[in-house]
């Protein structure tokens, strides 16, 4: 085994325990101080030929964990004001949507998407919600223009079916902003 493996392994049999419990009273959960385990292990095996041989190893691989357990705690920070901005996006989005869809009976148009196979809902969610043109679905979809001209016109079909079936006309759903529910026919136009 060469000299940098045995020096490594040592230090791993002798002073993990120590590290994974100076993690995890600096951490919230068990996961997380095996992470910082995981992590100070990580960069000690990069940085194993600077690793002391004086018996201050510990001490070393505790100045390490302290480092990760720090780029820990500003992830978290990070993560926790991105989820916060994006939950408020979402909210602004469903605020706008619900808008759109005043009109008409919302719940009875979800059931109608959700009535539909899964492909016939993404098709129409990408042109009718996501605004997408259909040639630009059919890269998304992974399929050619022509075949998709023909799943639009029968996933149309079986919505419009699917919306009368509850008792709602898909005229009024059809162009009620820049979110519509529904693609138009003239969509399947513009992919030819």
């Amino acid at each position: 085994m060469p000299q940098s493996e045995a020096q490594f392994e040592s230090l791993f049999m002798e002073h993990s325990d120590r590290v994974l419990a100076y993690s995890a009273r600096r951490t919230r959960t068990s996961a997380d101080a095996a992470d910082v385990l995981a992590d100070t292990y990580l960069a000690a095996w990069r940085r194993i030929d600077d690793a002391p041989e004086d018996g201050s190893e510990l001490l070393w691989l505790y100045g390490i964990a302290r480092r990760v357990v720090a780029n820990q705690r500003r992830g978290d920070r990070r993560r926790s004001l991105l989820a916060t901005e994006v939950a408020g996006h979402v909210v602004d989005v469903a605020d706008a949507a619900s808008r759109h869809v005043d009109t008409v009976d919302a719940k009875a148009v979800r059931s109608a998407l959700e009535s539909l196979q899964d492909n016939d809902r993404e098709l129409l969610l990408l042109i009718g919600w996501e605004g997408l043109k259909p040639a630009e679905a059919a890269i998304v979809l992974g399929c050619g223009r022509a075949a998709l001209r023909t799943r639009l016109h029968r996933a149309r079909r079986r919505f419009d079916t699917a919306l009368q079936a509850a008792g709602v006309q898909r005229r009024q759903t059809i162009e009620q902003g820049p979110q519509r529910w529904l693609p138009t026919h003239s969509d399947a136009e513009e992919a030819r």
